[in-house]
């Protein structure tokens, strides 16, 4: 019973209360927890990161501002990836709002880094080096000799060594105190400055300058205004009255393609022949332009970053009249230059016609693979065409790309041998020759083959920023790389009628040669005779 007792009794007990929780934070304390959070050097370094890894899509994924041809390909070719794409802004991908929140984010955590540690380096700066320590003996580096010298001659041949050692010097108490490498911070500093002027100066760009794309057939011209571009990306506050008043012509293009090895059709080299004009009253001038070689106008750049074939075509509908002539932009589908492309003709009578197709530089055919091109340069050219007839679609008011048929109401016309040559006709023209269609509908000629040259127009305000941040930032890591902020103290004390003078040295970075200063600095400060302890 007493041992029952005694344990109801100690179940009664009270016991101690629970430990309490911490209080909640008051919104100021939030914020101030949260700006400390992101203004740390962590969170900058791995929104630096974030920042790297959302510009990869834009090197994998066509952008809308760089190729919208390429873009409206890959849609084409993979429907069901297309809305997705789109709703993550993977075809714009640098304008996306996703992109702009980690690169905001990344500048006010740069600037929340770099505004209070510049203080501190200020007060740094300003500070005098520290007082000797007590026990010299115990640093790394130190040294201990006698002289006969008085303490303040050799206190005095320390400071003279060591300022002409670009140390920065004090006497006090007996002792000389002397710090350099101060600009290793500065170094880190400027490092930090480089990476805040690099986004300034991209967010310059993207705001005040524009980057446009242009296909221009070789013999034909281009005047910098919104109507002749292909596809067209002006920054947010860019204004179209902005655009410099550049006109120029394409004369003439050369490439040269490896006929040998195991690179054989890819591009040697190519470069377009241009005459350009500055303003319309300006005197036209030549330029070779190629590859890595811009045409630089006023700030406003001219790219050559592709080319292709344009296959001149003379078109006549039902009643004989020419209803289309001229070049007509096919696009590069592999390396040996298989090019598609489409030919529409609304003013056709009594239908309107299309042609769907390719154009092959050098023809070749099998039963496996149909036509083909065998090499890129047009040794032996051919249009490989389906024929349409019907309603192109174009009256609708929608937009229509104008390398795609839109075949709602258009009708292939029918193969004359459908077993062998299947249902639908195909017509296969060489340079010079002209196929009748049927039902006399008209007649389509290959008149001969043109180049086209792809180029990219661009004026880009904040690239000077972003090269001075560049060169900034080289710098600032060469400093922090390079130089080793270093301290030494030097203590004279008289005893037993000599001076003892200690020397000691401490390397605030890993990977220096103290040693060897700390013993140079001794044989430069003991200059008479003495004894090492």
């Amino acid at each position: 019973m007493t041992a029952q007792t005694t344990g109801l009794e100690k179940l009664d007990e009270p016991r101690d209360p629970p430990p309490s929780t911490p209080p909640a934070l008051s919104p100021v304390e939030l914020a101030r927890w949260a700006w400390r959070q992101l203004t740390s050097m962590r969170t900058a370094l791995v929104l630096l990161f974030l920042l790297a890894l959302a510009a990869v899509p834009g090197s994998v994924v066509p952008q809308r501002n760089i190729d919208a041809v390429k873009v409206s390909q890959w849609q084409e070719q993979h429907p069901q990836l297309t809305p997705i794409y789109d709703k993550l802004g993977l075809f714009d991908v640098y304008g996306s709002v996703w992109f702009s929140a980690v690169y905001i984010l990344l500048m006010v955590s740069l600037v929340g880094c770099f505004v209070p540690r510049l203080r501190i380096y200020w007060r740094a700066m300003r500070a005098e080096p520290p007082r000797a320590p007590r026990h010299l003996g115990r640093l790394p580096e130190a040294r201990t000799f006698d002289t006969d010298e008085k303490p303040e001659v050799v206190l005095a041949r320390a400071r003279k060594v060591l300022r002409s050692r670009r140390f920065r010097v004090v006497e006090r108490d007996g002792a000389v105190s002397a710090e350099r490498g101060y600009l290793r911070e500065a170094g880190n500093l400027l490092f930090h400055l480089s990476v805040l002027v690099v986004l300034v100066g991209f967010a310059f760009g993207q705001l005040f300058g524009y980057k446009g794309g242009v296909i221009t057939v070789v013999g034909q011209g281009f005047s910098n205004s919104l109507s002749q571009y292909d596809d067209f990306d002006p920054g947010s506050l860019f204004s179209p009255d902005d655009l410099d008043p550049l006109s120029f012509d394409v004369d003439d293009f050369h490439v040269k393609f490896l006929t040998s090895g195991p690179e054989m059709g890819q591009p040697e080299s190519f470069d377009a022949d241009v005459t350009y004009r500055s303003t319309p009253d300006a005197a036209p001038r030549k330029y070779d332009l190629a590859v890595n070689h811009p045409l630089q106008v006023d700030g406003t750049s001219v790219f050559l970053v592709g080319h292709g074939y344009a296959p001149s075509v003379t078109v006549r509908d039902g009643n004989g009249d020419i209803a289309y002539q001229g070049p007509v932009v096919f696009l590069p589908q592999d390396s040996s230059f298989s090019s598609f492309g489409v030919i529409k003709v609304p003013g056709a009578k009594p239908a309107q016609l299309g042609f769907e197709g390719l154009f092959l530089p050098t023809y070749g055919f099998t039963m496996k693979q149909g036509p083909f091109s065998q090499f890129p340069d047009p040794l032996d050219p051919a249009l490989s065409l389906v024929p349409y007839h019907g309603d192109l679609g174009l009256d609708t008011g929608a937009a229509q790309s104008i390398y795609s048929l839109d075949k709602d109401k258009l009708t292939p016309y029918a193969s004359k041998d459908p077993k062998r040559l299947g249902p639908v006709a195909r017509i296969k023209l060489t340079p010079g020759q002209t196929v009748q269609l049927p039902n006399g509908d008209g007649s389509i000629r290959f008149d001969g083959v043109r180049r086209w040259v792809k180029l990219q127009v661009s004026h880009q305000p904040g690239k000077g920023w972003a090269l001075g941040g560049v060169v900034i930032g080289i710098l600032g890591l060469m400093g922090s790389l390079f130089i080793r902020p270093r301290r030494v103290w030097v203590r004279a004390v008289r005893r037993d009628g000599r001076t003892v003078v200690e020397l000691a040295g401490l390397d605030r970075s890993s990977g220096g040669d103290l040693a060897d200063e700390v013993d140079d600095l001794h044989d430069r400060i003991a200059t008479t005779k003495e004894s090492k302890a």
